[in-house]
């Protein structure tokens, strides 16, 4: 096993588990975690009414960014509770409505998404899955076919957490609009990498801003129609009464920050990442026999790469990757610790006859060429030890 490497030479390439707070959000932030603004908006008097105006001008702020009107941002705990608002929420109004109290997402969303449509399940109504094809993508008949006989809501995410593979999000909501279907998307790995509004006919749209230099524990749902949910969450008015709860102000403008800064910048910092991330796939399948990335047929978005090493034992590789300094993923961050396969690569058809190993990683604007370089020089030799002891593994069986 190599040696640990001093932390100060650390390679982080794991930005889509999450990534650095940026010091202009960490500036936006402080006044609200100081005595300088502390208000509650909920109060008449002047300091609360000065929280509020924050609130207001952090709803704003996203709305402009993602184009949607201020009203219709709920700011949430982070993307998992969005994605469970969204996707439960719409479910127990249609319920209460008379409606089909049935979801339908599909086979390859975050866990948060398939995890609500199972309490749907579990509350009494019927989850539907989508099957994706080999490269990840939902075919838009196949959704249209699906909430042809109604649905409380149609869930497909913008952006693969795992493999960075894009949909075709205009006409996966097109099909839900013409079925009179609400159609949510998970767009946290979307914002700020792709071109992502709430122009195509999308009902709601989470995000989370720990993905693009915001603060931990702070998200939203965007909401076109309130009508359209129920809350899951009860006690007090705040936010249309969808997500009740005092807000978190100093979080708001964190996110508010994070999505204008990184909107903003996404058309000139882009192209940059996905020019590192394809000379990292370039030198990592040229010094890895058999490597195969995921996705590689389809629209990715610029900041993941995901591939597929054969003859690895996936657990000693993150072991090793970590152990040389290397900070990336072998899944998915928001499944840490579980070494089942992924649900992302079994839904695609991954079943190979011997071992492998899923490998994420993940750029932002902030990743130097230094950091590409250094990774290729120390790849190499990471999977040389874990192919030997993964042989010696299985040898030993």
């Amino acid at each position: 096993m190599p040696s640990p490497t001093p932390r100060s030479a650390l390679l982080y390439l794991d930005h889509a588990a999450t990534t650095p707070v940026r010091s202009e959000v960490r500036d936006a932030m402080l006044p609200f975690l100081s005595d300088e603004q502390y208000g509650n908006p909920s109060s008449g008097h002047a300091a609360g009414r000065a929280a509020r105006a924050a609130l207001d001008r952090a709803r704003r702020g996203i709305a402009d960014a993602l184009g949607c009107e201020p009203g219709d941002v709920v700011f949430t705990s982070g993307g998992t509770e969005a994605d469970n608002l969204a996707v439960i929420g719409a479910a127990l109004r249609a319920r209460m409505d008379d409606r089909p109290f049935r979801v339908i997402v599909s086979r390859t969303e975050h866990k948060a998404v398939i995890d609500a449509a199972h309490a749907v399940e579990r509350l009494g109504g019927e989850a539907v899955f989508l099957d994706v094809d080999g490269e990840g993508r939902v075919e838009p008949q196949a959704a249209a076919d699906a909430v042809r006989a109604g649905a409380a809501v149609l869930s497909v995410m913008w952006v693969n957490n795992e493999t960075g593979v894009v949909q075709n999000i205009p006409a996966l909501a097109g099909a839900a609009a013409d079925a009179g279907v609400p159609f949510h998307t998970d767009a946290v790995q979307a914002v700020g990498k792709i071109p992502c509004a709430m122009d195509a006919p999308i009902a709601m749209l989470a995000l989370s801003a720990h993905k693009i230099g915001g603060p931990k524990g702070i998200g939203a749902l965007v909401v076109r129609d309130a009508g359209q949910i129920t809350p899951v969450l009860h006690g007090g008015g705040q936010q249309r009464g969808i997500r009740p709860g005092t807000e978190n102000v100093a979080g708001a403008v964190g996110l508010a920050t994070a999505v204008e800064l990184a909107v903003a910048e996404r058309e000139e910092a882009m192209p940059r990442v996905r020019e590192l991330r394809d000379r990292l796939a370039s030198g990592i399948a040229a010094a890895v026999p058999g490597l195969a990335v995921t996705g590689d047929g389809a629209a990715r978005a610029p900041h993941i790469l995901h591939v597929t090493i054969p003859d690895l034992d996936g657990n000693a590789l993150a072991i090793h990757l970590d152990q040389a300094g290397i900070a990336c993923s072998t899944g998915s961050a928001c499944s840490s610790g579980q070494s089942s396969p992924s649900h992302v690569l079994t839904a695609m058809g991954v079943q190979p006859e011997r071992p492998y190993a899923p490998l994420r990683l993940s750029l932002s604007a902030t990743t130097g060429d230094e950091a590409i370089d250094e990774v290729l020089r120390r790849m190499p030799t990471v999977i040389g030890q874990v192919r030997v002891l993964t042989a010696a593994l299985r040898g030993s069986t």
